[in-house]
């Protein structure tokens, strides 16, 4: 067996068991996670911040948050589950067992808040908003989910995610002003 076939026989048992362990996951959160009072949490908090952004957005600016949400909900997917697979800090009560993220924020807190924050107030200097946000997330949303055992920062401080947060918020301030995708040239 020459070398490359060494490795593709290391990969795919590498994947077995990584498909292995993922099959186990799923089988202990079918039989202690769902229906959890936190996971009905995190159901909640996946679903009711969208509806309450709908009712309360400003229509003429709903495709410009709309484009800053998916990229943050991107980097913040991104982040997350990179943060998780190195060990930095990994999550408990997920709404789904077989992704390594916390859907609740990455697609719902995360997009919804910086949204909310870029139409609050719109000629606010978007660095005041990007370092309250970056402190508001990363010293009150991140505690709190610490503190409700669903989010466990094993390597990870609450003041790394504030210039991590501050960085999100800018980029998505800068796509939220564009009127066309054509203006970000």
């Amino acid at each position: 067996m020459d070398g490359r076939e060494q490795v593709i026989n290391m990969i795919d048992k590498n994947y077995s068991e990584t498909v292995q362990l993922i099959y186990q996951k799923i089988d202990f959160w079918s039989k202690n996670v769902v229906f959890s009072d936190l996971w009905w949490t995190g159901v909640v908090l996946t679903i009711v911040p969208w509806i309450l952004w709908y009712m309360y957005r400003r229509r003429e600016s709903t495709d410009r948050l709309i484009y800053a949400g998916l990229l943050t909900m991107a980097i913040s997917l991104v982040l997350d589950i990179s943060g998780d697979q190195l060990g930095i800090w990994h999550y408990r009560y997920n709404v789904v067992p077989f992704l390594p993220t916390y859907f609740p924020w990455d697609l719902t807190l995360m997009p919804v808040g910086i949204m909310t924050f870029l139409q609050i107030k719109p000629k606010v200097n978007p660095w005041v908003k990007a370092i309250a946000f970056g402190l508001a997330s990363s010293y009150l949303a991140e505690p709190l989910f610490h503190w409700l055992k669903v989010y466990q920062p094993d390597q990870w401080r609450y003041s790394y995610s504030v210039p991590i947060q501050i960085v999100i918020f800018m980029l998505a301030s800068y796509i939220s002003k564009r009127n066309r995708l054509s203006d970000l040239s």
